[in-house]
């Protein structure tokens, strides 16, 4: 995969994330928002892995 198609998939990763984060807070759900908390950390990750490649290949 591209480094641009992992950062653009890093980044729909914390939005889904984001959205179980606030699903899970207006329903009261605590293990929705623990596994939006999860994929968003997961997300982040991946987003700082594909960005760091990214530079280190020198663009």
């Amino acid at each position: 995969m591209g480094r641009q198609a992992e950062v653009i998939r890093a980044l729909a990763m914390r939005a889904r994330a984001a959205k179980l984060k606030s699903d899970g807070a207006a329903l009261g759900d605590e293990s929705l928002k623990e596994e939006g908390r999860r994929r968003e950390s997961a997300a982040r990750s991946v987003l700082a892995d594909a960005r760091a490649a990214r530079h280190a290949g020198g663009h």
